[in-house]
């Protein structure tokens, strides 16, 4: 008995052995994490008979996802596999194979649960409905893995399904527009990271981007002539279906208007000649709720938009109206006291209703900003959470009042990806507030949450830039357990998955090297590039002041646009330093930041030759920059220096605290610091 008691105590040792270098190698890709996953023995070796077999060959959003995937196993590997469609028939001999048991529908609560399994032998990918599969294979992809002479998938066994029904990214196509190409690989970045709701907000004070067949008008005036036709709607429609994707129209309405009432002002509150908004803001041209005849017109413009959109839920908006010209409205003021409408809440109120009944016609749900939260909306409405603690608001303060309403919500506070906050920040807000103290069933009426990608300061060139890598992680945070909350991890992940981004066609990395190219006017842009790495764009909102800094046309090709949140250098110098602090007598640390500050002490040097506007606004970062790692640099290797330099390094943390040119540098707190801890150093070496 005690035999065979250690026989098995020394097999169950060996499995957690290989489970720990197995969870350490070949999960290092995986985003979201699944929510069961358990090793087994052994590879599955990828090789040129690789073959796909669906057990259901009729349904047509497989197939072509079986194709895409193979398609996608041969690049990442460069096996050519010989055959590069799915095969018709389920063979035993097959490498991969798919069976689900029905056709998924692209609704709210369908199933998106799969089961996979890799043995040496074969795969075998599971799922109720045809979107599971669609989910597995990604996951799929995120396994693959090399050896010395051959790639491989881990032997393993996952059981997947979300945490959140409603896992969303919303891009603002109205402030600047974005082409067909930048939407639809931003749909397969969606795909890859199991995002499953595309919402796309569509008019604003800056532009409507639909065309119009009864009112052309709006896209005619509108839009400057940058919007999308039926035929092209119908296309991204179809693009996302076909990879589990559903498309949630925005139509804002009353306010940010401005758009609209370029085209129509008999409907606006005020008598005025409209013209499209150039800038950002929130802004005062509102459609007219007393007007029978605006809710004539949008009756018939969302039969049209609606049958454009399939999916149940229709979002309205409904955000920021100040009411300012309401009030300045005489019809409007009479109006309200005659039916007794106390407030402009109220007044909008009564404008949500009339929009929801019309909506209810054409089958569709309101899906509203947070803003249009009233106990007479029918609880159909979906109320979407933005508002917190930047706005005056607690954090999840608006989502708690609305569940409790007896609404089903969704929360993008705290998922503003426009606002260049780091990585971290994003990934540790969950849809359900901490310490809520709501009831299960509240809290089962979260279905999830939005990232926003609200588009002032973004073009096709650098919105990839802003949208990904971070979203990834925050996809993460919509499908996986609540405890997967582990910041090393996540960014050790998000690194791989980033690459894996770029090979789908985001272009976030290479665009970078574009911007910097068009800077210094030639392919020299090694210097600039690490300066761009320790710089970060200034965030909230504060680089587009009172938001006329820019306009819907301006290119974004500065310094701050090649500049990320989470540079990349930044993140590493600082946390060599917070090591040595803990390690002063780490020489090995000693020397990773004596590296960097050599490099950046020689940046000024290297950008000095280049001349023009743009570079020459960088230039002070650099020269600065410059000085104040040379004499960090002789302190840390002599641990001590002269009055002189201790009021010149004074002087240089100082001005580096400044932003220039609409970035910020991300070393001073560290450098701070360090010269703190060398001072401190100093002062016990002197006793």
């Amino acid at each position: 008995m005690n035999r065979y008691f250690l026989i098995l105590l020394f097999g169950v040792l060996i499995i957690q052995l290989n489970y720990g270098q197995y969870k350490s190698q070949d999960l290092n890709a995986l985003m979201p994490i699944p929510n069961s996953i358990t090793k087994d023995i052994g590879e599955f070796l990828i090789k040129k008979n690789f073959t796909v077999c669906i057990e259901d060959t009729s349904n047509i959003r497989i197939r072509k996802a079986a194709t895409r995937f193979i398609r996608r196993l041969s690049d990442e590997t460069g096996v050519f596999v010989q055959y590069g469609f799915p095969i018709d028939k389920l063979k035993e001999e097959s490498s991969l194979k798919i069976s689900f048991k029905r056709e998924g529908a692209l609704k709210l609560f369908e199933d998106e649960s799969y089961n996979l399994s890799v043995t040496p032998k074969n795969i075998v990918l599971e799922a109720t409905t045809d979107i599971g599969i669609l989910r597995g294979l990604e996951t799929l992809l995120q396994l693959i893995h090399s050896g010395s002479d051959y790639f491989y998938i881990p032997a393993l066994r996952i059981i997947d399904s979300p945490r959140f029904p409603w896992r969303g990214l919303m891009i603002d196509v109205a402030r600047h527009f974005q082409p067909l190409d930048v939407i639809k690989r931003n749909l397969d970045a969606m795909a890859a990271v199991k995002l499953n709701v595309f919402h796309w907000h569509l008019t604003d004070d800056q532009g409507f981007r639909v065309e119009s067949k009864v009112y052309p008008k709006l896209h005619e005036l509108g839009s400057d002539g940058l919007y999308y036709t039926h035929e092209q709607i119908k296309e991204i429609v179809q693009y996302a279906s076909d990879r589990g994707i559903r498309v949630l129209p925005e139509f804002d309405v009353p306010g940010h208007a401005t758009a609209i009432l370029t085209a129509y002002p008999e409907i606006g509150s005020k008598d005025t000649i409209y013209e499209i908004e150039r800038n950002a803001g929130v802004f005062h041209p509102t459609l007219d709720p007393t007007n029978e005849k605006t809710y004539e017109m949008l009756a018939i413009l969302f039969e049209e938009m609606a049958s454009l959109f399939p999916d149940e839920y229709f979002h309205i908006g409904g955000d920021e109206n100040e009411g300012k010209h309401w009030d300045e409205n005489e019809k409007i003021s009479h109006f309200k006291k005659e039916n007794n409408i106390k407030t402009n809440h109220e007044l909008q109120t009564y404008f949500n209703l009339r929009i929801q009944k019309i909506l209810k016609k054409y089958n569709k749900k309101v899906v509203g900003w947070e803003e249009i939260m009233s106990p007479d909306l029918e609880k159909t409405a979906v109320l979407h959470s933005w508002r917190g603690a930047h706005e005056g608001l607690p954090d999840g303060q608006s989502l708690i009042n609305a569940v409790k309403l007896g609404y089903k919500t969704i929360l993008s506070n705290g998922y503003y990806i426009d606002r260049m906050h780091p990585v971290e920040e994003h990934y540790l807000v969950d849809p359900v507030p901490v310490d809520s103290k709501l009831t299960t069933e509240q809290e089962n009426m979260i279905l999830g949450g939005e990232v926003t990608m609200w588009s002032e300061l973004v073009t096709p060139l650098t919105i990839d830039s802003r949208i990904w890598p971070r979203t990834a992680a925050i996809a993460e945070r919509f499908w996986s357990a609540n405890d997967v909350v582990k910041l090393d991890d996540m960014k050790l992940r998000l690194r791989n998955v980033s690459l894996q981004l770029e090979k789908l066609g985001i272009t976030h990395i290479k665009n970078k090297d574009v911007i910097l190219r068009n800077i210094t006017k030639s392919d020299d842009i090694d210097a600039i590039k690490q300066l761009s790495n320790i710089c970060e764009p200034l965030k909230k909102y504060t680089r587009n002041k009172d938001g006329i800094e820019y306009q819907t046309y301006t290119p974004f090709t500065l310094f701050a646009d090649a500049c990320t949140s989470d540079a990349i250098d930044a993140k590493r110098f600082n946390t060599l330093v917070q090591q040595l602090i803990l390690q002063p007598n780490n020489k090995t640390l000693k020397v990773k930041i004596n590296q960097y500050l050599k490099n950046w002490s020689l940046l000024y040097d290297h950008l000095e030759h280049f001349d023009n506007p743009i570079i020459n606004e960088i230039k002070p970062i650099a020269k600065n920059l410059s000085g104040l790692s040379n004499i960090v640099s002789y302190y840390l290797n002599n641990n001590k220096i002269n009055s002189d330099q201790k009021q010149r390094l004074k002087e240089y943390l100082e001005i580096a605290k400044i932003p220039i040119v609409d970035v910020e540098l991300m070393i001073i707190d560290s450098l701070e610091k360090l010269t703190n801890h060398l001072h401190n150093y100093e002062k016990g070496s002197n006793k």
